[in-house]
């Protein structure tokens, strides 16, 4: 970031040492706040509203909240390491031109989370003062207005409000759960006897999706930060923030369902708080509602940096903050447009964009993991990441295979409103395909990379970015000053060809 600049200059360019600030424990309330609102509640409600009783869903959520951030917070550890957002880290396993396969099914996860956002915007304001309407489109573009003008700002901005959220929402989630024993939950909810699977399986599937889906652009929030810090660091307090965060706003929002499981989310939560002490309700909902501007923040900020790399395969541009206006603004729109259309079945459309998301993320998060972790071990070259003839060529056939793979074991697997797989079928329902393909895309890949020089590849990615930090220091006008692009940035990394081994 350049001193005494409000406004973020980087966009999907890489970070040179000099920019790097900020603290490895920042990532927990980021990730925090990322889950501490209303969205996230209504994960937390998938369980009841399909049968099950809290006793069982809330074991549920706990147990997909931990599979599901397990593996978003190993992408938080790549960002301090490769300084380069997320998903333009795809190019190394996919290809040039074959990332784009992942980065459309990012942007489905950022345009499609933002408009259910809004349109819990506006329901929670409908709730807090009535004379709102429901489907108020003031409301849902008012939204988006607000959440995309915090995402222009950018990086640093965003961090400091999901801090600022974090530690509300604590106090706000706090007080609820010493309160909840006065909410009335009927006894039949805490009964073990009243387990059933197939609410107890969607809702651990939900929760495990969505936190899942972090992953995308979850090394987004830490590619600033300095070198040195840790994988175990950076992965421990993104886990600490996203796991709680996570947990604890599902779990509120089940007990919310639980105590009035005929009313939407918003006056579920709102009627639940006011049994602890009238009036908290309000304070609650405008709570989560604030988190749910900042959470829509991220999503925009990400759509901006996925559709530049997206402009960026088919043609290079220099750096700045205005190169991610446009993309922010078709973000928003695309979003303001489906919210506004959107039907009454909020919750049945959430929980298949939900299902539609795991589907789609489970083989990408394994062939991406097992590259950094296991395969290349965290050595890439930045250079040639942005070099459309470089070392990665414009497709990898073994991260494409492995995705493909990935994928066609896990659909026997699926069940969902629209099909049920045959596996699904014979097991009554039950989904398991996150694991299938987590397992399949991942030996897939791992067995295609024995083919793979290793040792070659890591020089060449040495020699490619031989000089880099100088050479990023001179363009910005000198180590720690500017962040304007430059020779760092997409167009200079497609100029060192000769640097590079492809």
């Amino acid at each position: 970031m350049t001193r005494g600049s409000l406004l973020e200059k980087r966009s999907i360019d890489y970070v040179p040492l000099a920019e790097r600030h900020g603290k490895v424990w920042h990532l927990w309330p980021v990730w925090f706040s990322g889950d501490a609102h209303l969205a996230t509640l209504t994960v937390g409600v998938l369980g009841i509203a399909l049968g099950g009783n809290l006793l069982w869903t809330a074991a549920a959520v706990v147990l997909g909240c931990a599979i599901g951030t397990f593996f978003m917070a190993f992408h938080s550890a790549q960002g301090p390491q490769l300084g380069l957002p997320q998903m333009i880290q795809s190019r190394p396993q996919f290809g040039y031109v074959g990332a784009l396969l992942v980065w459309v099914v990012a942007l489905v996860n950022y345009v499609g989370y933002n408009s259910f956002n809004q349109v819990l915007a506006a329901q929670a304001l409908h709730q807090l003062a009535g004379r709102i309407p429901v489907d108020s489109p003031a409301v849902v573009i008012g939204f988006a207005v607000l959440a995309a003008g915090l995402a222009v700002v950018g990086y640093d901005s965003i961090h400091v409000a999901q801090r600022g959220v974090a530690f509300v929402m604590i106090a706000l989630l706090t007080v609820f759960s010493a309160g909840g024993v006065s909410i009335g939950i009927p006894g039949a909810q805490w009964a073990p006897g009243g387990f059933r699977s197939g609410p107890f399986l969607t809702e651990l599937l939900a929760a495990a999706s969505y936190q899942l889906s972090w992953s995308v652009y979850v090394s987004d929030y830490s590619r600033y930060l300095p070198r040195e810090v840790s994988v175990r660091a950076s992965f421990w307090w993104t886990y600490l923030g996203a796991f709680v965060g996570g947990a604890w706003m599902m779990l509120v929002g089940s007990i919310a369902a639980a105590a009035a499981p005929r009313l939407d989310v918003a006056a579920a939560l709102e009627g639940a708080a006011d049994r602890i002490f009238p009036g908290f309700g309000a304070v609650l909902l405008v709570g989560a509602l604030l988190g749910l501007v900042t959470v829509a923040a991220l999503n925009f900020y990400g759509a901006s940096l996925t559709l530049l790399s997206v402009c960026d395969t088919f043609r290079k541009f220099s750096n700045g903050v205005g190169r991610r206006l446009a993309p922010l603004v078709l973000a928003a729109i695309a979003s303001t447009l489906i919210a506004l259309g959107s039907s009454s079945d909020f919750l049945t459309r959430f929980s298949e964009l939900l299902s539609l998301l795991l589907y789609l993320f489970t083989p990408w998060t394994a062939v991406n993991l097992v590259d950094f972790y296991l395969v290349r071990r965290g050595h890439y070259s930045v250079r040639e990441i942005f070099n459309p003839r470089g070392m990665y060529g414009r497709w990898q056939w073994r991260g494409l295979l492995a995705y493909g793979a990935g994928l066609a074991a896990m659909i026997p697997f699926f069940s969902t409103e629209f099909y049920t797989g045959p596996v699904a079928r014979a097991l009554g329902g039950i989904d398991v395909s996150m694991l299938v393909g987590l397992v399949v895309a991942a030996g897939v890949y791992l067995l295609a990379c024995r083919s793979m020089d290793l040792e070659a590849d890591r020089a060449a990615a040495a020699a490619a970015d031989l000089g880099l930090e100088a050479q990023a220091g001179a363009a910005d006008g000198g180590a720690g000053d500017g962040a304007d692009g430059g020779a760092a940035g997409p167009a200079a990394m497609a100029g060192a060809d000769s640097l590079g081994a492809g």
